[in-house]
């Protein structure tokens, strides 16, 4: 017993064991295994149209015709393939009312993981491994974190979104720089 105890006690043994403790507390924040077990669904709907802030003339006759308010607008549209993660789900770039613009994605359906981003960008959507890596390489603009694995989200496009540069949406995980998933964007008709 006194030998046991001498070596459990040993610095060797006892600097060993934190090296070991250390490694497993690290190789946990990292990858974060709990989130493949972890779904987070967010349901947002489309923004709706924006009423007219014109104030109504009392005066005026009644239209014979209700004005038609602009509702958000469909420019572009893609599906969602899989890469790293088994992905589905389609994209959609819509103009709204007041002419801003979202990318949303709709039953999106993928893996939960750490450091999930929305990224536009202008490489070619590319089916299995060969597409993995391709999104970092060229010019992306990141629309910020992934609100969920799972549902519909709406993520602002900013000023600098150009539809012809930014072909291509990805799921991307920033911490491990690969595509759980990603469309080409195709111009709506």
């Amino acid at each position: 017993m006194t030998r046991v105890r001498r070596l459990m006690t040993s610095p060797v043994v006892i600097g060993a064991l934190v090296l070991v403790l250390a490694a497993v507390g690290f190789g946990l924040y990292w990858f974060q295994p709990w989130k493949l077990w972890a779904d987070q669904t967010v349901n947002e709907a489309v923004p709706p149209a924006t009423p007219s802030t014109a104030p109504a003339d009392p005066s005026a006759a009644p239209s014979a015709k209700p004005s038609r308010q602009a509702g958000p607008e469909t420019l572009a549209t893609g599906t969602l393939i899989s890469h790293e993660h088994a992905t589905t789900g389609t994209v959609r770039v819509v103009r709204l009312a007041d002419g801003s613009r979202i990318l949303r994605l709709e039953n999106l359906d993928t893996s939960n993981g750490p450091d999930l981003k929305v990224w536009v960008t202008d490489a070619p959507v590319r089916e299995g491994k060969a597409g993995w890596h391709v999104f970092d390489d060229g010019a992306h603009l990141s629309l910020g974190d992934l609100k969920g694995n799972k549902g519909d989200q709406n993520y602002e496009l900013p000023d600098a979104f150009d539809p012809n540069k930014y072909t291509s949406v990805t799921i991307w995980c920033d911490r491990f720089d690969v595509s759980f998933g990603a469309a080409t964007l195709t111009a709506a008709s």
